[in-house]
């Protein structure tokens, strides 16, 4: 059976006076519930600059949790996760036109890993990340969208000149500006030993892969390993809010696929 470990941490950072960060989860509560609907791990960043980044991030994070606390057992995750950001994505665009927010803007980053069985499933809008950490190496699963990442692919900059570029947090995709939003989805086999490490941009900003890898492979309890991740960013710079989520994975479940439906393999 899926078994994980997670921790996370977050810090408002040596300037900032609010915590525009925000994480929530979903842990089943039994064995069966671990197969009819597995575990969800997200992590969002309100935008800075914008009045109400921190109504944002809760908003998103508060919808996603609870839409997958209540989808219908055995859904599959692939379909899953992007309907319930598009559905985060409303719910924060809606934010901003009740009567106590009107004529504010507010927006979120979104990144979430949803696990079952032996697959984890990541969906994300905005430059908040997933990393998988395998045999103390590190991958970035996801693909910032952010203004410098599209001019990177087209050739135009490298990537070691991003992050000096003064336009390296400009967004193209966020939740909340628009009444639909185009999440990214990916899905990949995990294996024990495996860790994921979900975060803001003020952790992987100040700190390269190989920090990451080094820091996440310790034989640690994974909200340790959180609270390494953050406070070495915020060691580092700390001019941001700083999160990150931390998801050991301690032994998983072999599954097949028939017509697009998972089935145990045989023992």
């Amino acid at each position: 059976m899926l078994d994980v470990q997670f921790g996370e941490a977050s810090d408002f950072g040596k300037v900032r006076t609010n915590n525009e960060d925000a994480v929530g989860s979903f842990v089943p509560a039994s064995r069966q519930q671990a197969r009819s609907h597995g575990f969800l791990f997200a992590v969002a960043d309100g935008v800075g600059g914008l009045d109400l980044g921190e109504v944002a991030s809760a908003t998103a994070i508060s919808v996603l949790t609870d839409g997958f606390s209540k989808a219908q057992p055995g859904a599959m995750l692939i379909g899953l996760l992007p309907r319930l950001i598009q559905q985060a994505n409303a719910a924060v665009h809606d934010s901003t036109l009740a009567p106590e927010h009107q004529g504010r803007k507010m927006a979120t980053t979104l990144v979430a890993c949803a696990l079952r069985y032996d697959q984890a499933v990541i969906s994300h809008v905005g430059d908040s990340r997933c990393y998988l950490v395998r045999e103390g190496q590190a991958r970035q699963i996801t693909q910032d969208h952010t203004l410098v990442n599209e001019q990177r692919k087209l050739g135009l900059i490298s990537g070691g000149q991003i992050a000096d570029s003064d336009m390296r947090h400009v967004l193209i995709r966020s939740l909340g500006p628009e009444m639909f939003v185009s999440p990214d989805t990916s899905a990949l086999t995990i294996r024990p030993g495996d860790v994921l490490v979900l975060s803001t941009d003020g952790l992987h900003d100040e700190l390269s892969m190989a920090e990451i890898a080094a820091i996440a492979s310790q034989k640690k309890d994974a909200a340790q390993i959180a609270r390494e991740l953050v406070a070495r960013a915020v060691e580092i710079d700390g001019a941001d809010n700083t999160t990150a989520q931390v998801i050991r994975v301690r032994s998983v479940e072999q599954v097949g696929m028939y017509r697009g439906r998972p089935y145990r393999m045989p023992a």
